[in-house]
């Protein structure tokens, strides 16, 4: 059976839009509890007031560790543990790797990377003593597959994939577990509100990084993603008796990915003699 039923504990960061919203709105509706939390907590008072007695809403921005310690300790004085740890808040920053803009690079990662980090490293010493819990890093097809103008923001998300896979490695002896999930396009504000730019962008690229910015703002709204189905998705691969490490979203995501593993193993089966000619010879 799955250590973890509709009664389990999530706690889930950047709760005001997309999978967040549509992630804690699922789990209460099958009578799970919540923490939900936000930026401005009361984006998300609505979501408590349908379950008062199942969830909490608290302000919190990754980016400031006391706002942390204050959250992690309020949702377990509250419910006595977290169960399922989502580490869903983030956003993205689009521009060809010259047009990029220091500030706005490393205010992403301190959301998206480092963020991440610290809400982990808060909660995994209540699973730890408990050997019970399970860690929801949401990345993206961005993650496993690099795109042209989305540079800084695939940085971002390959620094998850790969700090989820040695994460796992790390906990699972312990009885914890990770998922990392890679949705492809979705209808929520990552390509709208929530998306930003450089502030000049360089007419040589307005054909490679520009055509991409302009391609995902202008389908923003009309994505084959459904964030509904989405949060079932992730609720029913962490309930699962085997929860996958690795967990896409959406068929542009399956496709995408794909092409990238097949194309990867072609060019290392090309370039094998070359590969193993770096070795000292076997003797």
């Amino acid at each position: 059976m799955s250590a973890f039923g509709t009664d389990s504990v999530w706690f889930i960061t950047g709760c005001s839009t997309g999978f967040g919203r549509e992630l804690a709105q699922h789990v209460l509706q099958r009578g799970g509890r919540a923490v939900v939390t936000a930026r401005d907590a009361t984006r998300v008072q609505d979501l408590v007031e349908a379950a008062p007695d199942r969830a909490l809403a608290l302000a919190l921005d990754v980016t400031q560790a006391g706002q942390i310690t204050v959250a992690v300790e309020a949702a377990e004085r509250r419910f006595g543990a977290i169960d399922v740890l989502v580490n869903n808040a983030g956003y993205g920053y689009m521009a060809a790797v010259e047009e990029g803009e220091d500030d706005e690079v490393r205010a992403m990662f301190e959301a998206n990377v480092f963020g991440l980090v610290a809400m982990t490293q808060a909660v995994l010493p209540g699973m730890r003593e408990r050997r019970r819990g399970h860690v929801v890093n949401i990345s993206s097809q961005g993650g496993l597959v690099g795109f042209p103008g989305v540079s800084f923001y695939n940085a971002t998300k390959f620094a998850v994939e790969g700090l989820s896979e040695a994460l796992a490695g790390e906990i699972r002896p312990l009885g914890l577990g990770v998922t990392v999930v890679a949705p492809g396009p979705f209808r929520t504000d990552w390509a709208g509100r929530s998306l930003k730019g450089p502030a000049q962008a360089i007419e040589a690229y307005a054909e490679t990084a520009g055509a991409r910015r302009r391609g995902i703002a202008g389908y923003s709204g009309r994505q084959a993603g459904d964030p509904v189905r989405a949060a079932h998705a992730i609720v029913k691969a962490v309930e699962s008796e085997t929860p996958p490490l690795h967990l896409l979203l959406g068929r542009q995501a399956l496709d995408v990915v794909r092409g990238k593993l097949s194309a990867l193993q072609a060019e290392i089966d090309a370039w094998e003699a070359v590969t193993l000619s770096a070795d000292f010879p076997q003797t």
